[in-house]
């Protein structure tokens, strides 16, 4: 089976396929993985995971090349007997037309966030995709709703399966300090994580505790505007700003309290994987993030979109109690585990490969 993507450097969806990849059931699945772009972060861990990948560097689908692009991934669907291709994200306007003409007999799209954060060119060219697909896969209710009520795409046709987390890799540490000192996130410094409402925030509550920082770890266009809003609200000296990096669990174990302060996120990969560590989260009420953090807040607390007052009241309950701060930790570190792990994923998302293969077939992916 072939999946599709983009890009291969940082980045949530960059890190659903990789994890996808690697843990399926190499018994029943063979791997292969398609991207528009050979080389970042992720590529470089499916290649040492021994996953093949195949470069096929579509620039513009309105490009004459793309036309000899389309034959290239067509030779390597009938070189390597694909039977099941799944894109995670508009690769597939690309891959899964291609797919067809390959004549394979399942193809898959993924809408894994809002799509009003994208261009409308964009957002035109995943509109005409929708059509092409067996089926669309979404990571959380939120967005399995979404694809329903405003895309308009079949109930019968969005298959949901949630994000997982490598707890291998994404644990708690063995202890927690009594007082919090550290207040994180990580992202890709993106406009719709809106990390300058966490910064506007942090300013009103670090006076709770003379010991507290700010990390911010991502890469991204936002860093410009970040750093001059921190000097704005004077915590340049207690702020830092740490570059992508393959060190994400050491943070994670590392911060007391993370924060998701986004205006548009689906499943958010960042928030799970601080879960799994044991860090007490707070999270806008956007998308899936309620689901994560659950129905009464039991794993997680949340704010109203936009409202630094209200993201600072939840820090300062976290801040000035550290019993509470823990309790959450440790539920929500439970969940991740018990719950969401990468291998529950990949044994759902396979049991989906399956499914639609003996639908269409009678036969189950090689």
């Amino acid at each position: 089976m072939l999946i599709t993507v983009r890009e291969l450097d940082q980045g949530g969806i960059e890190r659903d396929v990789t994890k996808i990849a690697t843990h399926l059931d190499p018994a029943r699945f063979e791997a292969h993985v398609a991207t528009f772009s050979a080389h970042g972060l992720r590529y470089d861990e499916l290649i040492a995971a021994g996953i093949p990948v195949v470069e096929v560097p579509v620039r513009s689908l309105l490009r004459p090349q793309t036309l000899q692009l389309g034959k290239v991934l067509r030779q390597y669907i009938k070189r390597h007997r694909i039977q099941v291709v799944h894109s995670y994200d508009a690769s597939g306007v690309f891959a899964t037309a291609v797919a067809r003409l390959a004549g394979v007999p399942v193809t898959i799209g993924s809408q894994l966030s809002f799509r009003d954060i994208l261009d409308d060119r964009t957002q035109m060219w995943l509109r005409l995709g929708d059509r092409v697909p067996d089926a669309m896969l979404v990571n959380c209710e939120a967005i399995r709703r979404y694809m329903i009520d405003h895309e308009h795409v079949r109930e019968d046709r969005v298959e949901l399966c949630f994000n997982g987390v490598d707890t291998t890799q994404f644990y708690p540490p063995e202890s927690r300090p009594q007082r919090a000192s550290m207040i994180g996130t990580v992202c890709v410094l993106r406009p719709e994580k809106n990390l300058t409402l966490l910064q506007e925030a942090f300013a009103l509550v670090r006076s709770l505790d003379p010991n507290l920082r700010l990390v911010i770890v991502g890469s991204g266009g936002e860093l410009k505007t970040i750093r001059e809003n921190a000097a704005r609200l004077q915590i340049e000296d207690v702020s830092d700003f740490i570059p992508a990096t393959r060190e994400v669990p050491n943070w994670l174990r590392k911060m007391d309290i993370f924060v998701l302060p986004s205006y548009s996120e689906a499943f958010s990969n960042s928030l799970l994987e601080a879960m799994a560590c044991g860090c007490a989260v707070v999270g806008s009420r956007v998308g899936g993030t309620p689901e994560l953090t659950g129905p009464n807040e039991e794993r997680g607390l949340l704010f109203t979109s936009g409202s630094e007052e209200e993201l600072a009241a939840q820090l300062g309950r976290l801040i000035s109690n550290s019993e509470f701060r823990h309790e959450l930790g440790d539920k929500a570190a439970r969940y991740a585990k018990e719950s969401l792990s990468i291998e529950i994923a990949a044994a759902r998302t396979g049991a989906m490969y399956e499914r639609l293969l003996q639908k269409k077939t009678g036969r189950k992916p090689l």
